[in-house]
């Protein structure tokens, strides 16, 4: 179990990596075809209407026009990366938490709270999980065609069921959380902290007398 738990680590870092990846490429390939059809027609105005360079910039000038779906794919990709990083962002405290006064309280204390809080956590990513899988299900059966994307067979469906997966495993990781508390290998939600990164920062960035 632990060796698929390490693999699925890897795989969901190397993932987000990729969605990344993909999203800068995608936009910068668009940019650059955007920008680089006008430097050729500059130049070929330059040099007398040269009709090599002008060939070249139509030639450029198609491949950008072409490229109508990049936006479309861009923004898919960005939904990938916000659904599938929200599980990522549990397992490595990535989410932002506000417990200044839970941590003013006992251990005991903080524990209750904190298994109040993954179980309101679970409830709420279980729930989202189900509302959604029915909607992917009504898109599915819908077969509608997703916005300029429609054209490569993408659907709407598959560009949604980003969103019950994503909640899926956001409850895993929540589930993940709550058997550490229960074992007391941990009080809360192990969220990230600011004023502590703060402070450390600060630390570390202040002058040595």
């Amino acid at each position: 179990m632990n060796a698929f738990w390490r693999v699925w680590n890897h795989f969901e870092e190397g993932f987000i990596a990729f969605l990344l990846a993909a999203m800068t490429l995608v936009t910068f390939v668009y940019v650059i075809l955007n920008n680089l059809y006008t430097l050729f027609y500059n130049l070929a105005d330059r040099l007398d209407g040269n009709e090599t360079l002008l060939a070249i910039g139509d030639v450029i000038l198609g491949l950008a026009q072409a490229m109508t779906w990049s936006n479309a794919l861009t923004k898919a990709l960005f939904a990938w990366l916000i659904f599938f990083g929200l599980a990522y962002g549990v397992r490595t405290a990535g989410h932002i938490g506000v417990d200044a006064l839970v941590k003013l309280a006992s251990k005991p204390l903080q524990r209750i709270i904190g298994l109040i809080a993954v179980l309101a956590c679970l409830g709420y990513s279980g729930l989202i999980a189900v509302a959604s899988f029915d909607w992917v299900k009504t898109l599915f059966t819908a077969g509608i065609g997703a916005e300029d994307l429609g054209h490569f067979g993408v659907q709407q469906w598959m560009i949604g069921m980003i969103v019950p997966l994503g909640y899926a495993m956001v409850f895993v990781r929540f589930f993940e959380i709550f058997v550490r508390i229960l074992r007391n290998q941990q009080t809360g939600l192990g969220l990230a902290d600011e004023a502590a990164e703060a402070v450390k920062l600060t630390e570390h960035e202040a002058p040595k007398p």
